[in-house]
């Protein structure tokens, strides 16, 4: 399977250097293809990847055929390695300076988990922990902060067409607050939305769908991304929106 999942990427990627590209029927239901359908309908050339971790959603919205601009963003010292080595290979794919965003610039703690995707600036709760004990924090880091509006002009230019996709590990709310002027410029947004605390004192779904919606946003995707495996309750949706 791993093999023809290969034969098939190097196969798209060939078609792509000439200009096509190529999709099988039933791609439409991945996620990456369903998005990046949506970005395509609304000429999105630039991608803001806020809480990259190792590159995880940039390859697999490359990997889908996204050929934009994408700058990634990510604090911790060993992700932000990684996605340097991996932004090498990949003409377009730019990585930021190695900071935390949030609504003030400073310094803080960035707790690690032991499967390094579900560390947060935040204390995770005892729930999540019973639910995905590798989320269990092993360590911390020291990160500088900024407000992404204090340094989008470092990384965009002035007719893109920006879409800005923040995963934080409920830290996705202090983002939004530091990043209110890049936001206007905006014509997607793509978050993960918590239904339940997983992280104390994080903003819920019901907040920030308000708050996104009153900005001027509409939603356009709802994607389930955890859930409780012991009894199938979601817990965290990954939500798209689109100025309409």
């Amino acid at each position: 399977m791993a093999l023809q999942k290969r034969l098939v990427q190097g196969i798209k990627k060939a078609f792509r250097r000439v200009g096509l590209d190529i999709r099988i029927a039933s791609e439409i239901d991945d996620f990456y293809s369903r998005l990046l359908v949506g970005l395509r309908h609304h000429r999105i050339d630039t991608l803001l990847d806020i809480g990259a971790n190792e590159g995880q959603f940039a390859l697999g919205l490359i990997n889908s055929g996204y050929c934009g601009r994408l700058i990634s963003f990510e604090p911790m010292a060993t992700a932000h390695a990684r996605l340097c080595q991996l932004a090498a290979s990949h003409a377009g794919w730019e990585i930021a300076e190695a900071v935390a965003l949030g609504a003030e610039p400073g310094e803080a703690e960035i707790n690690v988990s032991a499967n390094s995707v579900s560390s947060s600036l935040l204390p995770i709760e005892d729930s999540h922990l019973k639910t995905a004990p590798q989320s269990a924090y092993v360590g911390t880091e020291m990160v500088r902060v900024m407000r992404l509006d204090d340094i989008a002009a470092n990384y965009v230019h002035a007719k893109e067409r920006l879409f800005l996709k923040i995963d934080t590990q409920g830290f996705e709310s202090q983002v939004l607050g530091g990043a209110q002027q890049t936001l206007t410029r905006c014509t997607g947004v793509l978050l993960e939305m918590s239904l339940v605390e997983l992280y104390s004192g994080q903003t819920l779904w019901e907040e920030v769908w308000a708050w996104l919606r009153a900005a001027g946003f509409e939603p356009w995707a709802i994607d389930r991304s955890f859930s409780d495996p012991t009894n199938g309750r979601t817990l965290q949706c990954d939500v798209t929106f689109f100025r309409m």
